[in-house]
C-alpha cells in the first residue's frame, strides 16, 4: 500500500527505533527506577538518557521537566487540567485538535473557566490576533504548530514574543510540526510543550511527552506510585516524578530517543524532499478542474482536498480499495476548523506525506486522483 496518513502516524519507522523497542521487552524487562537491581537500574538510564535527548532537541530548560506520557492527549490534557485557574480565561483557535478543544470545553461547561476562541482576521497575521485576544484574566494561550487538517502553521515565535510579559502560560501542541521543523523552546517563550511520539518524529505508538519550562508548576491529573517519598500520602513536588504516577512505558521512552536523534539528524534533508513532494502535489491538485484544495505549502506534508460532488470519505475509500492508496477522510476531530472552512457536511481528504515516499508513489497518488475527479 501506498502511505499517505503520516499526520495520523508516520508509516515509516527506522530499524533502530524498532529494534530498540524490540530489545527493551525481549532484554529489559524490568520497572525503571523501582528496584536496585541491575537491569532496572539500566531502565532508569535508559529513560534518563530519553530525557536529555528531547531537552537537546528542543532546548528545554532541564530535563527533569521533560515528562514522558503515552502521547498528545495525555500530555495535552495534563497541561490543560493541571494548570487551570478557575475563573480565569483561556484563549485557543478555531484550528485546534480535539485534544486540546475537550479539554477546554470540560472546563468551561461546568463553569470553572471562560474560553475565546479566535479565528483568522483578514490582514492581520493570525499570531497577532491570538495575542489580542489576552484579557487581563487570562492564564493560558493553548494553539497549535500547524493544523492537522491542512498543515497551516502559527507564528509560534512570534506569539510567544508578544505573551512574554503578559504573565500568561503559553501552552504548544506539537503533534503536527515536531519532527518537521527546528522546535527551540526558549526562543519560542514556550511555557509547555507537547510531544506526539510516534508522527513526525518517527517514533512508536503509545510514546510522547509533555516539556514545561523552569517557571511552570503544574497540578497533578494523575496520582499513584512515583518510587520515591513513598510516605507522603501527597504526589511529589519535584519532578518529574509529580507528574509521572505509575510505571512508565520504558520500550516506547527509548525508542523515542532514537527517533528524536535520527529526525533531527537528517533534518535538513528530509525537509528538502518533503517541501518538494508537497510542491508537486499541490501544483497538480490545484489544476484538476473537479479538486478543491484547502492547504498551502507547509512543512508538515499535509495536503486537505475534496473531489466536488463526493463526500471525502467516499474518496478515502475509493483511493483505498481501488487504488491502494492509504489517505484520511472526514473531520479529524478538528470540529471548529471544518466550521471555519466551511467543511463541516463533506469533511476533507487528508494525504500526508513523509520525506520516504518516493516519486513514483507520488505519481500514483496524482493519477488516482485526477481519475477520481473526472468521474
Amino acid at each position: 500500500m501506498i502511505y499517505l496518513d503520516n499526520a495520523a502516524t508516520s508509516g515509516f519507522k527506522t530499524y533502530a527505533v524498532t529494534e530498540t523497542a524490540i530489545n527493551a521487552i525481549k532484554y529489559l524487562s524490568a520497572n525503571p527506577g523501582r528496584s536496585g537491581h541491575r537491569l532496572s537500574v539500566k531502565g532508569a538510564e535508559t529513560i534518563f538518557n530519553a530525557r536529555k535527548m528531547l531537552k537537546t532537541a528542543f532546548n528545554a530548560e532541564s530535563e527533569n521537566k521533560v515528562i514522558f506520557t503515552d502521547g498528545c492527549t495525555s500530555a495535552l490534557n495534563m497541561a490543560i487540567l493541571g494548570s487551570v485557574k478557575k475563573g480565569g480565561n483561556v484563549v485557543t483557535t478555531v484550528f485546534e485538535h480535539n485534544s486540546v478543544l475537550r479539554p477546554l470545553y470540560y472546563l468551561k461547561n461546568s463553569g470553572q473557566i471562560t474560553l475565546t476562541i479566535v479565528e483568522p482576521i483578514k490582514n492581520e497575521p493570525f499570531y497577532k490576533t491570538i495575542a489580542n485576544a489576552v484579557k487581563d484574566d487570562t492564564y493560558l494561550v493553548a494553539v497549535n504548530g500547524a493544523s492537522n487538517v491542512t498543515g497551516e502553521v502559527i507564528d509560534i515565535y512570534s506569539l510567544g514574543r508578544l505573551l512574554k510579559n503578559t504573565g500568561v502560560l503559553f501552552l504548544v501542541d506539537g503533534a503536527q510540526i515536531l519532527g518537521h521543523v527546528d522546535f527551540d523552546m526558549q526562543d519560542a517563550r514556550v511555557d509547555m510543550l507537547a510531544v506526539a511520539g510516534h508522527k513526525g518524529l518517527g517514533g512508536i505508538l503509545g510514546s510522547g511527552a509533555l516539556i514545561l519550562s523552569n517557571k511552570t508548576d503544574l497540578n497533578p491529573i494523575k496520582h499513584g506510585g512515583t518510587g520515591s517519598e513513598t510516605f507522603n500520602l501527597s504526589q511529589p513536588l519535584c519532578y518529574p516524578e509529580r507528574l509521572e504516577a505509575g510505571t512508565l512505558n520504558l520500550p516506547a521512552i527509548a525508542s523515542l530517543g532514537e527517533a528524536v536523534s535520527f529526525t533531527y539528524k537528517n533534518a535538513e534533508r528530509f525537509g528538502q524532499l518533503l517541501s518538494n513532494r508537497l510542491k508537486r502535489v499541490l501544483s497538480v491538485l490545484r489544476n484538476l478542474k473537479n479538486v478543491t484544495v484547502y492547504s498551502d505549502v507547509n512543512p508538515c506534508g499535509i495536503v486537505a482536498f475534496n473531489v466536488n460532488g463526493f463526500d471525502s470519505n467516499e474518496i478515502a475509500e475509493l483511493l483505498s480499495t481501488r487504488y491502494d492508496i492509504a489517505v484520511r477522510g472526514g473531520y479529524h476531530c478538528a470540529p471548529l476548523m471544518h466550521l471555519y472552512l466551511k467543511t463541516e457536511n463533506t469533511g476533507v481528504v487528508r494525504a500526508s506525506l513523509s520525506a520516504q515516499n518516493t516519486p513514483s508513489e507520488i505519481n500514483a497518488f496524482l493519477t488516482a486522483v485526477t481519475e477520481l475527479s473526472d468521474f
